[in-house]
Parts: structure tokens; sequence; C-alpha cells
């Protein structure tokens, strides 16, 4: 971890994971057998900031669920692999669309499925809460928990290692 404000300057793009990443680790099963998850607004911000900034980023999850996909979709995130049983294999799919260098991709995870893919990047990150088989692979170990602000908190440091946090432009909304 003592190298992680230089690799900020390295990330080109960026790859979440969501349930106890973008949401909490608990999920609601309402009467009908849907899954309702948390979202956090100060994430949500960030990523559609990323977005509008140009960096490619990337949903990979395990989850099905058309709330989830409305949400980052609507945030501008185009690339949204839901129901993933071979996360490697979206991972692949992903660098390859935009021609992206392992070495310069940002992924937070939290759990083992994340964990083949996040041996593969650059800068693997993930909350304060993963398993410790996720932390003991972590380049940066966020302060905050899975959807409780640690995607705010992976994004920010990058733009502003890369001057591009808080200019003019910022008045963008989130959904």
């Amino acid at each position: 971890m003592a190298f992680f404000k230089e690799d900020l300057m390295k990330v080109t793009a960026f790859i979440f994971d969501v349930d106890g990443v973008l949401s909490n680790e608990c999920i609601v099963i309402d009467s009908s057998g849907e899954m309702l998850r948390t979202a956090n607004t100060k994430d949500g911000y960030a990523i559609q900031y990323a977005v509008k900034k140009g960096y490619p980023i990337a949903i990979i999850t395990g989850g099905v669920s058309d709330a989830v996909e409305k949400r980052y979709r609507g945030l501008g995130v185009t690339d949204i692999y839901m129901g993933s049983k071979n996360k490697s294999k979206d991972f692949e799919d992903f660098i390859s669309k935009y021609d992206l260098n392992p070495d310069h991709i940002m992924y937070m995870g939290d759990d083992l499925p994340d964990y083949e893919v996040m041996k593969r990047i650059g800068i693997p990150t993930c909350p304060c809460n993963a398993v410790e088989q996720i932390k003991a692979i972590s380049n940066y170990i966020s302060d905050k928990e899975g959807g409780y602000g640690c995607v705010r908190d992976v994004i920010e440091q990058v733009l502003r290692a890369h001057s591009k946090w808080l200019e003019a432009d910022t008045n963008i909304q989130s959904i």
C-alpha cells in the first residue's frame, strides 16, 4: 500500500462489484422475491463525474437486478455485466472493448468472486469490510464500508491525482 498515491496516476479505467461495494452487505428480499439493494448518492455522483471526465467504468456483478442496471445506466455506465458467472471473462471483454492495459485499471471488490480479476489488474482496492483474502491482495483499503462511500473515496482520489476533481463543471446531477 506504500505506493498507492503513485498508482493513482496510472488509472485509466474503473471496475466495481455491486454487493458489498456499491451497496452494503445487507440485501432485503421483498414478498415477491426481489432482492433490494442500497445505493450511496455520493458514490453515484463520483461515478457520473468520472464518466463525464472520460473514464471507462464497468460494473461486474454476480447479481441480476433491473433496478441496479437502471441506476448505473442512468449514471452513464454502459458496461454492466449482470449475472456474471466468470468475472475474468467479463473483465477480458471490457479491456478488449477499450484496448485497456490491465496495469492501469482500478478494481474494487470485496469477496472471493473478485479475487482472480483483482490478481490480474494493477490497482486492486477494497472497502474496509472486505474479506481478509481480498484485503491481503489490495493496494488500498478504503476507510469506508461497501455502500457507504468507498467508491467515491477511490474515484475522488484518482481524479484529484489527475487534476480533474472540482473543476468548474462539477454541477451535475446524480440519481
